[in-house]
């Protein structure tokens, strides 16, 4: 996922990095390489402290609806670029937050398109989210152990950029990796792997569309 990434932000940097007076030709491909691991970084902090619906929200276009730059991921994704463009580089938060301003909406508007394409096989939810959730904490863990078990995060994804399942069914679903949604005496009744039905839940969320 890194590598690919790299090539999303190498393709929307032309302008804002390599034909940049401010950045030595030198200093261009640790600038990509930089912008790159911020997405990555911020990315994996939401993902990873349990903020999988947010994730998908915004991997389906869905949750980008004031413009991509507005999404409270994207945000903190520019501001931690910005600051690590100025600390390494030595530009000013006015330089580094014109770069940023004008590579980011171009790198995750193509992984937005990509990962929302069933077409498309270089971006998917399984291959991103997985990627993200490698490694991570408890909560991690939880929805590492979902996927483990037959959870398809494509199939969530696509339905939800399609307009079949709304954010509030990506709420639902993020609870139930935080152990939400299996209290009742019915569900706990009920076979599940890792504690989580996702059939169940599906037949549910498909079931009102």
């Amino acid at each position: 996922m890194l590598d690919q990434l790299l090539s999303l932000v190498q393709e929307h940097s032309q302008q804002a990095v390599v034909q940049n007076p401010e950045i030595p030709n030198s200093q261009n491909a640790e600038v990509m390489q930089t912008i790159t691991q911020s997405i990555t970084g911020g990315l994996q902090d939401h993902a990873q402290s349990g903020n999988i619906q947010g994730i998908m929200g915004l991997l389906s276009g869905k949750d980008t609806g004031g413009g991509i730059m507005n999404n409270p991921i994207v945000a903190s994704i520019a501001g931690n670029a910005v600051s690590a463009i100025m600390q390494k580089f030595g530009l000013s938060n006015s330089s580094a937050g014109g770069i940023v301003s004008s590579v980011l909406p171009g790198v995750l508007g193509s992984l937005i398109n990509k990962t929302s394409n069933p077409s498309d096989n270089s971006f998917d939810f399984n291959s991103v989210i997985g990627g993200l959730l490698g490694g991570g904490g408890a909560t991690a863990a939880s929805a590492a152990g979902a996927a483990s078990s037959g959870f398809d995060f494509n199939q969530i994804g696509y339905a939800l950029a399609d307009g079949k399942l709304d954010m509030n069914d990506v709420m639902s679903i993020g609870k139930s990796f935080m152990g939400g949604g299996n209290n009742n005496a019915a569900t706990q009744n009920q076979p599940k792997e890792e504690g989580f039905d996702l059939g169940g839940m599906l037949g549910g969320l498909f079931g009102g569309k």
